[in-house]
């Protein structure tokens, strides 16, 4: 009787646990919690302008670091060392006498250079002004400031053939426009383009606004030069000589005759306001995502 009693209750305290898990959870173990980018697709978030884009385009993203450095303008001689040491392969140019006539200097580096490329800066006096992150989608372009310009001004360069050119400028940013791209057949490889171009701001996203900023950009196109980088490949961007003139695209784009403070390599004297120069050191870090 004891054993018919035993039996009697073990069977009802499983027909009450089944009905509580049929109840809950409909007798499943709970699924582990996915990952937030596993349950909602691009298309549910995307707008519809850019339906086109492929998912991965979304996920990835080409990352650069941007470092830009001053020196003393009269230590310009200084940056012969530091071109000496890097290379101009796998560098192309869209109109390489343009590029050298406005005083345009660009050499590639790896990693291996990254040190001594740093030692010969600061043997310079120079210093590092500040550092901007770069994370552009596949073909997104992504500006870094170079100076901002507050009136109208007449910018004179030269251009393909040679000849001397002027454009009008002004109010708005002059800035290196870099455009990134995955290269195919490569997992970390990417091509970029980067040039000198001139915009003007907007805030929000009016069609109308944008359409009317779009009309006072300009891109000096022969300027241009590109190339195909892996991770830890870098590159220099500076003047190949001092021009203090601020009507000049290479003054304007790479001098500042107004001067900075520079404390020289040992902190021992007093600071210095001196007329100096700008590099960018554009390094590309690899493809998150």
């Amino acid at each position: 009787m004891v054993r018919v009693f035993q039996i009697l209750t073990v069977v009802r305290q499983v027909v009450v646990l089944s009905c509580v898990c049929l109840l809950v959870t409909g007798c499943k173990i709970p699924e582990k919690n996915k990952p937030i980018w596993e349950q909602v697709k691009i298309s549910d978030i995307a707008p519809s302008a850019s339906s086109e884009q492929s998912e991965s385009q979304f996920l990835k993203a080409i990352n650069f670091d941007v470092h830009i450095f001053e020196i003393p303008a009269e230590n310009i001689n200084k940056l012969d060392d530091i071109w000496k040491i890097l290379y101009v392969q796998p560098l192309r140019f869209r109109d390489y006498k343009a590029f050298r006539a406005n005083s345009f200097f660009v050499r590639f580096g790896q990693a291996p250079m990254w040190n001594p490329m740093l030692d010969l800066l600061r043997a310079a006096d120079g210093q590092k002004v500040v550092t901007v992150k770069l994370l552009l989608a596949d073909s997104q372009t992504s500006d870094v400031v170079v100076a901002r310009l507050n009136t109208k001004q007449e910018v004179l360069y030269i251009s393909s053939g040679g000849l001397t050119d002027k454009t009008t400028i002004g109010p708005g940013i002059l800035s290196l426009r870099v455009r990134a791209k995955k290269a195919s057949g490569s997992r970390d490889m990417c091509s970029i383009i980067a040039e000198p171009t001139f915009s003007v701001p907007i805030n929000g996203s009016v069609p109308d606004l944008a359409e009317r900023a779009r009309r006072h950009e300009f891109i000096f196109d022969p300027l241009a030069f590109g190339l195909k980088m892996s991770p830890g490949d870098f590159v220099l961007l500076g003047p190949e000589r001092y021009i203090s003139d601020q009507s000049a695209l290479g003054g304007l784009f790479f001098s500042k005759p107004k001067g900075s403070l520079f404390f020289g390599e040992t902190l021992l004297k007093p600071p210095e306001l001196k007329p100096s120069v700008r590099v960018f050191i554009l390094v590309y870090s690899g493809i998150s995502g």
